[in-house]
């Protein structure tokens, strides 16, 4: 059963930082060198010097970004730039955007969960994980012994229980808002009522929780778990039994999950004609025009018809696009491929893509890291430098992937979805200390 508890997190004072907005930040791993100075600039506070400190002239094995993040966040607390919650709270979590020229808005709460292992219980992946982000997340954990930034967590519920409790006790109360620097409005509430907390624990007790994003940072969270059990400073109350976690209803109208396109480097210069050749009777092809500026015709017809076996190719050698939809033999040729996995996750546009055409029709085993965009005007720019010889694109998993393919205990090949807007660091941060 998912555990869900309140805890008593540790906030910016805004008497002291004035705005929040000049101290938040995006998730680490999408903090690239340029927004990181950027971050690092607008306020002496801002969460960054936490969660992705810069290297520094003469760092070492005891004077580094992990140990320079662990003194900003202790002085911060005791200079009273960072308070304790009076109370264990929950904490709602709304995020306003725009997408596709319509405004969304995404509702959650925060709170702490407690950690099982992927495969022991309640709690499911959907993506692979790397050793090296864990290890760089354990370091920051152990110097900090917090969790500064939240997991994201999916669950079902229909008819939105959980969260009309939270929206109920929040009626007439202003919001503390954040906009991030994408213009995404981000809104919490601390909620402290034991009843609403008790409510909404109820509901979400018998319910899977699936890691939309964050798998990293929650397999960090288990391994410094057992780190202090196997140091004897681990008790069943401890904080470090839980981690933080961002909480939506899969049912939830601002749910948006978009695509993540793709562009190859390493594969021979090839024309449409060769591509379709290469493709053979795994796909019926259709060349669907010529130029890169073609790509949101392109994608428009896609998106429209919504099937995971339909991609859409740029060919660079003759600036052709060709869509190609998978045939019978396609699949037949994908079960034999991917014996070990289900017929859904042989089935997702991205398996397809790296499984059956990159790796095995177009023998691109090995190939470098793909450039991975969201949005079909950047495929465009990306494909004006002329240094991808193709580039595809592919539909997003769906919230019943990553429901189907995460109970049958497998996970999605990387970038299958990307969870639009990210949630925000610097909103909450849940200390791993204990008395908290």
């Amino acid at each position: 059963m998912a555990e869900i508890q309140a805890f008593r997190g540790l906030r910016y004072d805004l008497a002291h930082v004035g705005s929040l907005s000049d101290v938040i930040a995006p998730p680490y791993d999408v903090i690239g060198p340029d927004l990181q100075k950027a971050l690092y600039e607008k306020h002496p506070a801002n969460v960054i010097r936490l969660i992705l400190n810069r290297d520094e002239p003469g760092d070492n094995d005891s004077q580094n970004r992990y140990s320079r993040a662990a003194r900003f966040l202790a002085n911060w607390q005791s200079e009273g730039v960072l308070f304790s919650e009076s109370q264990p709270s929950l904490y709602v979590y709304h995020q306003v955007f725009e997408h596709n020229w319509q405004q969304f808005t995404r509702r959650g709460f925060m709170g702490r969960t407690r950690l099982e292992r992927f495969g022991e219980g309640n709690i499911y992946p959907h993506e692979e994980t790397m050793s090296g982000p864990k290890q760089d997340r354990l370091l920051l954990t152990r110097a900090c012994r917090a969790n500064l930034s939240q997991i994201f967590g999916l669950y079902p519920d229909p008819e939105n229980e959980a969260q009309e409790l939270l929206e109920a006790a929040i009626q007439g109360r202003p919001p503390i808002e954040a906009t991030d620097h994408l213009g995404v409005l981000h809104r919490i509430w601390p909620i402290a009522d034991p009843q609403v907390v008790s409510a909404v624990a109820q509901v979400l007790g018998p319910k899977p929780i699936f890691i939309a994003d964050g798998h990293h940072r929650y397999e960090t969270a288990c391994n410094y778990r057992d780190e202090l059990a196997a140091q004897g400073a681990l008790d069943p109350r401890h904080p470090a039994n839980y981690v933080l976690m961002m909480c939506v209803g899969m049912s939830d109208p601002g749910m948006v999950v978009l695509p993540t396109h793709r562009l190859f480097r390493g594969l021979p210069k090839l024309s449409s004609g060769e591509l379709i050749k290469s493709l053979g009777d795994a796909f019926t092809t259709r060349i669907a025009g010529e130029g890169s500026d073609l790509a949101d015709t392109i994608w428009e017809e896609i998106e429209l018809e919504g099937d995971q076996g339909t991609l859409g190719f740029f060919t660079q050698a003759d600036e052709r696009w060709v869509i190609a939809r998978i045939t019978a033999a396609g699949r037949r040729r994908m079960a034999e491929l991917a014996p070990e996995h289900s017929e859904p996750w042989q089935g997702l546009g991205v398996s397809i893509l790296h499984r059956l055409v990159i790796e095995t029709l177009l023998n691109g085993k090995d190939l470098p890291k793909p450039t991975y965009v969201h949005l079909v005007s950047e495929v465009v720019e990306e494909l004006e430098s002329g240094e991808y010889p193709l580039a595809a694109l592919v539909m997003p998993a769906t919230l019943e992937h990553i429901e189907t393919i995460s109970k049958n205990r497998e996970r999605m090949p990387a970038k299958s979805t990307y969870f639009y807007p990210k949630l925000l660091s610097g909103l909450v941060i849940h200390p791993l200390t204990t008395g908290k």
